[in-house]
Protein backbone atom coordinates (compact mmCIF):
# COMPACT_ATOMS: atom_id res chain seq x y z
CA UNK A 1 0.00 0.00 0.00
CA UNK A 2 1.18 3.64 -0.96
CA UNK A 3 1.29 5.81 2.16
CA UNK A 4 -0.64 9.41 1.45
CA UNK A 5 -0.89 11.12 4.24
CA UNK A 6 1.71 13.68 4.65
CA UNK A 7 3.27 13.01 1.54
CA UNK A 8 4.14 14.97 -1.67
CA UNK A 9 2.29 13.50 -4.48
CA UNK A 10 2.22 15.27 -8.13
CA UNK A 11 0.25 14.18 -10.45
CA UNK A 12 0.52 14.71 -13.82
CA UNK A 13 -2.12 15.45 -15.84
CA UNK A 14 -5.18 18.12 -15.03
CA UNK A 15 -8.20 17.09 -17.06
CA UNK A 16 -10.96 14.58 -14.74
CA UNK A 17 -8.98 11.38 -13.75
CA UNK A 18 -5.87 13.94 -12.41
CA UNK A 19 -8.34 16.36 -10.45
CA UNK A 20 -10.48 13.57 -9.11
CA UNK A 21 -6.94 12.01 -7.89
CA UNK A 22 -5.52 15.46 -6.40
CA UNK A 23 -8.98 15.58 -4.19
CA UNK A 24 -8.97 11.91 -3.10
CA UNK A 25 -5.07 12.72 -1.75
CA UNK A 26 -6.21 15.90 0.07
CA UNK A 27 -8.72 14.00 1.38
CA UNK A 28 -6.75 11.37 2.52
CA UNK A 29 -4.51 14.26 4.32
CA UNK A 30 -1.79 14.34 1.56
CA UNK A 31 -0.33 16.94 -0.47
CA UNK A 32 -1.27 16.93 -4.10
CA UNK A 33 0.24 19.10 -6.62
CA UNK A 34 -1.04 19.05 -10.11
CA UNK A 35 0.97 19.72 -13.24
CA UNK A 36 0.01 20.09 -17.08
CA UNK A 37 1.27 21.32 -20.34
CA UNK A 38 -1.66 23.01 -21.46
CA UNK A 39 -2.77 26.35 -20.61
CA UNK A 40 -4.92 27.64 -18.32
CA UNK A 41 -7.95 29.17 -20.70
CA UNK A 42 -7.75 25.13 -21.92
CA UNK A 43 -8.11 23.82 -18.59
CA UNK A 44 -10.21 26.50 -17.18
CA UNK A 45 -13.11 24.25 -15.89
CA UNK A 46 -10.84 21.59 -13.84
CA UNK A 47 -8.86 24.62 -12.20
CA UNK A 48 -11.68 26.23 -10.89
CA UNK A 49 -12.41 23.08 -9.41
CA UNK A 50 -8.19 23.12 -8.06
CA UNK A 51 -8.66 26.40 -6.72
CA UNK A 52 -11.95 25.51 -4.93
CA UNK A 53 -10.08 22.79 -3.19
CA UNK A 54 -6.93 24.92 -2.37
CA UNK A 55 -4.96 22.61 -4.30
CA UNK A 56 -1.65 23.67 -5.78
CA UNK A 57 -1.09 23.63 -9.69
CA UNK A 58 0.91 24.36 -12.36
CA UNK A 59 -0.11 24.94 -16.42
CA UNK A 60 1.96 25.12 -19.07
CA UNK A 61 4.78 23.22 -18.13
CA UNK A 62 6.10 20.49 -16.13
CA UNK A 63 8.60 22.73 -13.90
CA UNK A 64 11.30 21.05 -11.18
CA UNK A 65 8.36 21.32 -9.12
CA UNK A 66 6.96 18.13 -10.15
CA UNK A 67 9.60 15.75 -9.01
CA UNK A 68 9.88 16.96 -5.39
CA UNK A 69 7.51 14.11 -4.61
CA UNK A 70 7.30 10.62 -2.79
CA UNK A 71 5.11 9.14 -5.94
CA UNK A 72 4.00 10.40 -9.22
CA UNK A 73 0.66 9.71 -10.17
CA UNK A 74 0.14 9.78 -14.51
CA UNK A 75 -3.21 10.56 -15.88
CA UNK A 76 -3.99 8.04 -18.93
CA UNK A 77 -3.78 10.52 -21.17
CA UNK A 78 -0.04 11.27 -20.60
CA UNK A 79 2.28 8.71 -22.61
CA UNK A 80 4.71 6.50 -20.86
CA UNK A 81 7.54 8.38 -23.03
CA UNK A 82 7.16 11.73 -22.35
CA UNK A 83 9.62 13.47 -20.92
CA UNK A 84 8.21 14.16 -17.28
CA UNK A 85 7.83 9.90 -16.86
CA UNK A 86 11.25 9.81 -18.53
CA UNK A 87 12.52 11.66 -16.24
CA UNK A 88 10.24 10.65 -13.18
CA UNK A 89 11.44 7.18 -13.51
CA UNK A 90 15.33 8.18 -13.66
CA UNK A 91 14.85 9.63 -10.56
CA UNK A 92 14.04 6.53 -9.09
CA UNK A 93 10.00 8.10 -8.19
CA UNK A 94 7.53 5.50 -7.62
CA UNK A 95 4.36 5.69 -11.09
CA UNK A 96 0.88 4.74 -10.60
CA UNK A 97 -1.87 5.38 -12.27
CA UNK A 98 -5.46 7.06 -11.03
CA UNK A 99 -6.70 3.42 -10.81
CA UNK A 100 -4.18 2.25 -8.69
CA UNK A 101 -4.59 5.07 -6.35
CA UNK A 102 -8.29 4.42 -6.69
CA UNK A 103 -8.26 0.92 -5.81
CA UNK A 104 -5.78 1.46 -2.89
CA UNK A 105 -8.35 3.46 -1.13
CA UNK A 106 -11.68 1.39 -2.15
CA UNK A 107 -13.38 -1.05 0.22
CA UNK A 108 -15.93 -2.81 -2.45
CA UNK A 109 -15.72 -5.47 -5.14
CA UNK A 110 -14.54 -4.28 -7.96
CA UNK A 111 -15.80 -5.67 -11.73
CA UNK A 112 -12.99 -4.61 -14.12
CA UNK A 113 -13.75 -4.27 -17.51
CA UNK A 114 -11.30 -4.04 -20.39
CA UNK A 115 -11.38 -4.38 -24.39
CA UNK A 116 -10.90 -2.10 -27.37
CA UNK A 117 -14.35 -1.87 -28.11
CA UNK A 118 -17.59 -2.14 -26.14
CA UNK A 119 -15.97 -1.16 -22.67
CA UNK A 120 -18.55 1.82 -22.13
CA UNK A 121 -21.44 -0.16 -22.90
CA UNK A 122 -20.40 -3.24 -21.02
CA UNK A 123 -20.23 -1.15 -17.99
CA UNK A 124 -22.80 0.76 -17.75
CA UNK A 125 -24.76 -2.68 -18.19
CA UNK A 126 -23.28 -4.12 -15.85
CA UNK A 127 -24.00 -1.45 -13.07
CA UNK A 128 -27.48 -1.15 -14.85
CA UNK A 129 -27.85 -5.22 -13.85
CA UNK A 130 -26.10 -5.35 -10.85
CA UNK A 131 -28.13 -2.17 -9.54
CA UNK A 132 -31.46 -3.53 -10.40
CA UNK A 133 -30.56 -7.11 -8.54
CA UNK A 134 -30.47 -4.98 -5.23
CA UNK A 135 -26.87 -4.44 -4.97
CA UNK A 136 -25.28 -0.71 -4.72
CA UNK A 137 -23.18 -0.57 -7.66
CA UNK A 138 -21.44 2.05 -8.45
CA UNK A 139 -20.17 2.69 -12.34
CA UNK A 140 -16.62 4.60 -12.66
CA UNK A 141 -13.55 4.71 -14.80
CA UNK A 142 -12.71 5.38 -18.12
CA UNK A 143 -16.61 6.35 -18.01
CA UNK A 144 -18.07 9.31 -16.24
CA UNK A 145 -16.96 9.47 -12.97
CA UNK A 146 -13.36 9.05 -12.36
CA UNK A 147 -12.67 5.88 -10.06
CA UNK A 148 -11.02 8.15 -7.05
CA UNK A 149 -14.17 10.72 -7.30
CA UNK A 150 -16.08 7.51 -5.58
CA UNK A 151 -13.39 5.41 -4.02
CA UNK A 152 -14.48 6.31 -0.18
CA UNK A 153 -17.75 6.08 -0.98
CA UNK A 154 -17.80 2.46 -1.74
CA UNK A 155 -18.75 -0.08 1.18
CA UNK A 156 -17.38 -3.54 1.13
CA UNK A 157 -20.60 -4.96 0.47
CA UNK A 158 -21.02 -2.87 -2.28
CA UNK A 159 -19.53 -3.21 -6.00
CA UNK A 160 -18.06 -0.61 -8.63
CA UNK A 161 -18.07 -1.69 -12.32
CA UNK A 162 -14.97 0.05 -13.57
CA UNK A 163 -14.12 0.53 -17.28
CA UNK A 164 -10.18 0.51 -17.50
CA UNK A 165 -8.06 1.50 -20.61
CA UNK A 166 -4.65 0.41 -21.43
CA UNK A 167 -3.09 3.40 -20.32
CA UNK A 168 -4.63 3.17 -16.94
CA UNK A 169 -3.28 -0.89 -16.89
CA UNK A 170 -0.14 0.37 -17.61
CA UNK A 171 1.05 1.58 -14.31
CA UNK A 172 -0.82 -0.55 -11.74
CA UNK A 173 0.79 -1.67 -9.01
CA UNK A 174 -1.55 -3.42 -6.41
CA UNK A 175 -5.08 -3.21 -8.61
CA UNK A 176 -7.07 -6.38 -7.59
CA UNK A 177 -10.61 -6.71 -9.35
CA UNK A 178 -12.50 -9.52 -8.13
CA UNK A 179 -13.57 -9.87 -11.07
CA UNK A 180 -11.52 -8.91 -14.93
CA UNK A 181 -13.37 -9.22 -17.96
CA UNK A 182 -11.79 -8.92 -21.19
CA UNK A 183 -14.03 -8.09 -24.11
CA UNK A 184 -12.05 -8.13 -26.89
CA UNK A 185 -8.13 -7.19 -28.35
CA UNK A 186 -7.69 -5.44 -32.03
CA UNK A 187 -5.62 -2.64 -33.00
CA UNK A 188 -5.81 0.46 -31.63
CA UNK A 189 -3.99 2.56 -30.10
CA UNK A 190 -0.83 1.35 -31.35
CA UNK A 191 0.95 5.44 -31.42
CA UNK A 192 1.43 4.87 -27.90
CA UNK A 193 3.24 1.45 -27.56
CA UNK A 194 5.40 1.85 -30.66
CA UNK A 195 3.22 0.76 -32.92
CA UNK A 196 3.91 -2.85 -31.60
CA UNK A 197 0.40 -4.80 -31.57
CA UNK A 198 1.86 -6.93 -29.11
CA UNK A 199 2.77 -4.57 -26.61
CA UNK A 200 -1.01 -3.33 -26.92
CA UNK A 201 -2.36 -6.69 -26.39
CA UNK A 202 0.06 -7.38 -23.43
CA UNK A 203 -0.71 -4.11 -21.58
CA UNK A 204 -4.47 -5.95 -21.21
CA UNK A 205 -3.32 -8.31 -19.26
CA UNK A 206 -3.03 -6.55 -16.31
CA UNK A 207 -6.42 -6.33 -15.47
CA UNK A 208 -5.58 -9.89 -14.04
CA UNK A 209 -2.06 -10.10 -13.27
CA UNK A 210 -2.70 -9.76 -9.61
CA UNK A 211 -5.54 -11.85 -9.07
CA UNK A 212 -5.58 -14.97 -7.38
CA UNK A 213 -7.99 -18.30 -6.86
CA UNK A 214 -10.51 -16.57 -5.08
CA UNK A 215 -11.27 -14.40 -8.12
CA UNK A 216 -12.59 -14.37 -11.36
CA UNK A 217 -11.34 -13.75 -15.10
CA UNK A 218 -14.35 -13.14 -18.12
CA UNK A 219 -13.36 -13.90 -21.46
CA UNK A 220 -14.26 -13.62 -25.24
CA UNK A 221 -13.65 -17.18 -26.38
CA UNK A 222 -14.78 -15.53 -29.93
CA UNK A 223 -11.58 -13.25 -30.23
CA UNK A 224 -8.70 -14.63 -30.99
CA UNK A 225 -6.74 -12.40 -29.55
CA UNK A 226 -7.69 -12.53 -26.47
CA UNK A 227 -6.71 -16.08 -26.20
CA UNK A 228 -3.55 -15.78 -27.97
CA UNK A 229 -2.24 -12.78 -25.85
CA UNK A 230 -3.79 -14.63 -22.32
CA UNK A 231 -1.18 -15.26 -19.48
CA UNK A 232 -0.68 -18.00 -16.99
CA UNK A 233 -2.91 -16.90 -14.18
CA UNK A 234 -4.37 -17.85 -10.76
CA UNK A 235 -7.96 -17.04 -11.33
CA UNK A 236 -10.85 -19.15 -12.23
CA UNK A 237 -11.47 -18.90 -15.78
CA UNK A 238 -15.46 -18.45 -17.17
CA UNK A 239 -15.47 -17.44 -20.89
CA UNK A 240 -18.54 -16.44 -23.34
CA UNK A 241 -19.38 -17.03 -27.25
CA UNK A 242 -21.47 -16.39 -29.58
CA UNK A 243 -20.08 -19.49 -31.45
CA UNK A 244 -19.83 -22.45 -29.25
CA UNK A 245 -20.50 -23.95 -25.70
CA UNK A 246 -18.32 -23.14 -23.08
CA UNK A 247 -17.91 -25.56 -20.20
CA UNK A 248 -18.04 -22.42 -17.55
CA UNK A 249 -19.48 -19.61 -18.48
CA UNK A 250 -22.10 -18.15 -20.99
CA UNK A 251 -22.88 -19.13 -24.57
CA UNK A 252 -25.57 -18.81 -27.01
CA UNK A 253 -27.45 -21.81 -28.85
CA UNK A 254 -30.73 -21.13 -31.04
CA UNK A 255 -30.81 -17.59 -29.73
CA UNK A 256 -31.06 -18.52 -26.47
CA UNK A 257 -28.27 -17.58 -23.73
CA UNK A 258 -27.21 -20.74 -21.39
CA UNK A 259 -24.90 -20.09 -18.29
CA UNK A 260 -22.91 -22.86 -17.27
CA UNK A 261 -20.83 -23.75 -14.02
CA UNK A 262 -18.91 -27.07 -12.77
CA UNK A 263 -21.28 -28.59 -15.94
CA UNK A 264 -24.87 -27.48 -14.31
CA UNK A 265 -26.16 -25.48 -16.67
CA UNK A 266 -28.53 -23.12 -16.78
CA UNK A 267 -31.07 -20.95 -19.58
CA UNK A 268 -30.92 -17.42 -18.84
CA UNK A 269 -32.82 -15.49 -21.41
CA UNK A 270 -33.68 -15.05 -25.23
CA UNK A 271 -31.61 -12.67 -27.23
CA UNK A 272 -34.56 -10.81 -27.91
CA UNK A 273 -34.63 -10.02 -23.86
CA UNK A 274 -31.24 -8.13 -24.57
CA UNK A 275 -32.52 -4.65 -26.14
CA UNK A 276 -29.22 -2.82 -26.99
CA UNK A 277 -28.99 -3.52 -30.68
CA UNK A 278 -26.58 -5.58 -32.75
CA UNK A 279 -24.89 -8.97 -32.20
CA UNK A 280 -22.00 -7.53 -30.41
CA UNK A 281 -23.91 -6.23 -28.27
CA UNK A 282 -25.07 -9.68 -27.10
CA UNK A 283 -21.64 -10.84 -26.50
CA UNK A 284 -21.20 -7.98 -24.64
CA UNK A 285 -24.24 -8.96 -22.37
CA UNK A 286 -22.85 -12.48 -21.98
CA UNK A 287 -19.78 -11.00 -20.90
CA UNK A 288 -22.10 -9.04 -17.83
CA UNK A 289 -24.06 -11.77 -17.59
CA UNK A 290 -21.05 -14.04 -16.26
CA UNK A 291 -20.27 -11.99 -14.24
CA UNK A 292 -23.96 -11.54 -12.76
CA UNK A 293 -24.44 -15.83 -12.55
CA UNK A 294 -20.79 -15.92 -10.84
CA UNK A 295 -21.76 -13.37 -8.03
CA UNK A 296 -25.10 -15.18 -7.45
CA UNK A 297 -28.09 -12.59 -8.53
CA UNK A 298 -31.13 -13.70 -9.39
CA UNK A 299 -31.79 -14.64 -12.88
CA UNK A 300 -35.68 -12.95 -13.15
CA UNK A 301 -34.17 -9.73 -11.91
CA UNK A 302 -31.16 -10.64 -14.35
CA UNK A 303 -33.56 -10.45 -17.62
CA UNK A 304 -35.37 -7.90 -16.22
CA UNK A 305 -32.86 -5.39 -16.12
CA UNK A 306 -31.94 -6.39 -19.81
CA UNK A 307 -35.03 -5.78 -21.04
CA UNK A 308 -34.82 -2.08 -19.96
CA UNK A 309 -31.03 -1.18 -20.55
CA UNK A 310 -31.13 1.76 -23.25
CA UNK A 311 -27.54 1.61 -24.23
CA UNK A 312 -25.30 4.70 -23.59
CA UNK A 313 -24.53 8.08 -24.78
CA UNK A 314 -22.53 8.34 -27.87
CA UNK A 315 -22.97 4.41 -28.75
CA UNK A 316 -24.84 3.40 -31.89
CA UNK A 317 -27.30 6.10 -29.81
CA UNK A 318 -30.20 7.47 -31.95
CA UNK A 319 -30.63 10.88 -32.06
CA UNK A 320 -33.45 11.85 -34.63
CA UNK A 321 -35.81 10.22 -37.41
CA UNK A 322 -37.03 12.56 -39.49
CA UNK A 323 -39.24 11.34 -42.67
CA UNK A 324 -37.95 8.18 -41.73
CA UNK A 325 -34.30 8.61 -42.19
CA UNK A 326 -32.41 7.30 -38.66
CA UNK A 327 -29.98 9.35 -37.43
CA UNK A 328 -27.54 7.48 -35.63
CA UNK A 329 -24.67 8.91 -33.25
CA UNK A 330 -21.58 6.60 -32.40
CA UNK A 331 -18.91 9.09 -32.00
CA UNK A 332 -17.11 6.85 -29.50
CA UNK A 333 -16.31 4.19 -32.65
CA UNK A 334 -12.91 6.08 -32.43
CA UNK A 335 -11.30 2.64 -34.23
CA UNK A 336 -12.11 0.71 -37.41
CA UNK A 337 -13.02 -2.13 -35.64
CA UNK A 338 -15.91 -0.26 -33.57
CA UNK A 339 -17.10 0.90 -37.31
CA UNK A 340 -17.34 -2.71 -38.40
CA UNK A 341 -19.91 -3.67 -35.59
CA UNK A 342 -21.46 -0.61 -36.37
CA UNK A 343 -22.11 -1.31 -39.64
CA UNK A 344 -22.85 -4.79 -39.01
CA UNK A 345 -25.91 -3.28 -37.12
CA UNK A 346 -27.99 -1.69 -39.65
CA UNK A 347 -29.95 -3.62 -42.76
CA UNK A 348 -30.98 -0.56 -44.12
CA UNK A 349 -28.50 1.65 -46.45
CA UNK A 350 -25.94 3.91 -44.75
CA UNK A 351 -24.73 7.26 -45.29
CA UNK A 352 -21.59 7.06 -43.20
CA UNK A 353 -19.40 10.09 -41.59
CA UNK A 354 -15.88 9.04 -41.41
CA UNK A 355 -12.79 10.76 -40.02
CA UNK A 356 -11.10 12.69 -37.60
CA UNK A 357 -7.51 12.41 -36.20
CA UNK A 358 -6.03 8.94 -37.79
CA UNK A 359 -4.23 6.91 -35.48
CA UNK A 360 -2.68 4.84 -38.35
CA UNK A 361 -6.02 3.25 -39.70
CA UNK A 362 -6.44 0.13 -41.81
CA UNK A 363 -9.38 0.87 -43.68
CA UNK A 364 -9.27 -2.53 -45.42
CA UNK A 365 -10.55 -4.29 -42.10
CA UNK A 366 -14.32 -2.27 -43.26
CA UNK A 367 -13.46 -2.23 -47.42
CA UNK A 368 -16.54 -5.25 -47.81
CA UNK A 369 -18.85 -4.06 -45.49
CA UNK A 370 -19.18 -0.55 -46.55
CA UNK A 371 -19.26 -1.62 -50.73
CA UNK A 372 -22.18 -3.56 -49.26
CA UNK A 373 -23.50 -1.48 -47.30
CA UNK A 374 -22.42 2.28 -47.81
CA UNK A 375 -24.49 4.54 -50.30
CA UNK A 376 -22.01 7.74 -49.19
CA UNK A 377 -19.74 8.13 -47.03
CA UNK A 378 -19.09 12.00 -45.75
CA UNK A 379 -15.09 12.48 -45.15
CA UNK A 380 -13.96 14.87 -42.20
CA UNK A 381 -10.98 16.34 -40.20
CA UNK A 382 -7.46 15.63 -40.81
CA UNK A 383 -7.92 11.87 -41.99
CA UNK A 384 -10.28 13.02 -44.52
CA UNK A 385 -7.58 13.02 -47.87
CA UNK A 386 -7.29 9.48 -46.92
CA UNK A 387 -10.69 8.56 -46.23
CA UNK A 388 -11.44 9.88 -49.46
CA UNK A 389 -8.01 8.23 -51.61
CA UNK A 390 -9.14 4.60 -50.05
CA UNK A 391 -12.33 4.57 -50.82
CA UNK A 392 -13.48 6.43 -53.62
CA UNK A 393 -12.87 4.14 -56.18
CA UNK A 394 -15.37 1.42 -54.36
CA UNK A 395 -18.01 4.03 -52.74
CA UNK A 396 -19.07 7.78 -53.69
CA UNK A 397 -16.89 9.49 -51.09
CA UNK A 398 -17.26 13.96 -50.25
CA UNK A 399 -14.88 15.74 -48.31
CA UNK A 400 -17.02 18.52 -45.66
CA UNK A 401 -15.54 21.22 -43.48
CA UNK A 402 -17.86 20.25 -40.28
CA UNK A 403 -20.67 18.22 -38.56
CA UNK A 404 -22.82 20.98 -39.85
CA UNK A 405 -22.09 20.70 -43.42
CA UNK A 406 -22.74 16.80 -42.98
CA UNK A 407 -25.56 16.82 -41.64
CA UNK A 408 -27.37 19.68 -43.91
CA UNK A 409 -25.90 17.42 -47.07
CA UNK A 410 -27.38 14.12 -45.59
CA UNK A 411 -31.05 15.42 -44.99
CA UNK A 412 -31.01 16.59 -48.79
CA UNK A 413 -29.70 13.30 -50.12
CA UNK A 414 -30.89 10.24 -47.83
CA UNK A 415 -34.38 9.29 -48.40
CA UNK A 416 -36.92 7.04 -46.38
CA UNK A 417 -35.36 3.88 -44.70
CA UNK A 418 -31.69 4.94 -45.06
CA UNK A 419 -29.20 5.94 -41.64
CA UNK A 420 -26.84 8.27 -41.31
CA UNK A 421 -24.15 6.95 -39.10
CA UNK A 422 -21.44 9.25 -37.31
CA UNK A 423 -19.56 6.50 -36.98
CA UNK A 424 -15.57 8.00 -37.28
CA UNK A 425 -13.03 5.30 -36.72
CA UNK A 426 -10.89 8.06 -35.53
CA UNK A 427 -9.93 10.22 -32.52
CA UNK A 428 -11.85 13.84 -32.47
CA UNK A 429 -9.15 15.97 -31.34
CA UNK A 430 -8.40 17.73 -34.52
CA UNK A 431 -11.83 18.84 -34.54
CA UNK A 432 -12.96 18.71 -31.06
CA UNK A 433 -12.47 18.56 -27.26
CA UNK A 434 -12.89 15.03 -27.21
CA UNK A 435 -15.64 11.82 -28.33
CA UNK A 436 -18.32 13.53 -26.03
CA UNK A 437 -17.99 17.14 -27.41
CA UNK A 438 -17.91 15.73 -31.34
CA UNK A 439 -21.61 13.69 -30.27
CA UNK A 440 -22.86 16.50 -28.89
CA UNK A 441 -22.06 19.02 -31.94
CA UNK A 442 -23.63 16.43 -34.44
CA UNK A 443 -26.69 15.68 -32.05
CA UNK A 444 -26.86 19.68 -32.34
CA UNK A 445 -27.17 20.04 -35.57
CA UNK A 446 -29.64 17.00 -36.13
CA UNK A 447 -32.15 18.46 -33.79
CA UNK A 448 -31.88 21.99 -35.77
CA UNK A 449 -33.12 20.21 -38.94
Amino acid sequence: MIEVKNKKISVIGAVRSGVSAAKLIKKLNGIPFVSDLNDEEKLKDYIIELQREGIEYETGEHSEKVYDCDVMVVSPGVPLDAPVVVKAKEKGIKLISEVELAYQNCKGKVIAITGTNGKTTTTSLCGHVFNHCGYNTFVAGNIGLAFSEIALDVEENEFVALEVSSFQLDLIDEFKPKAAIILNITPDHLNRYENSFDKYAESKQNIYRNQDAHDYLILNKDNGEVIKYLKEHKSKSFYFSLNEEVDNGCFKEDNRIHFRKNGKEKFVCSVSDIKIKGEHNVSNAMAVICAAKIFGLDNEKIVRSLQTFEGVEHRLELVREIDGIKFINDSKATNVDSVWYALRSFDEPVFLILGGQDKGNDYSQIKELVIEKVKKIYAIGSSAEKIFNFFHNDVKVEIKNSLEEVVTAAMNEAREGDVVLLSPACASFDMFDNYEHRGEVFKKAVQSL
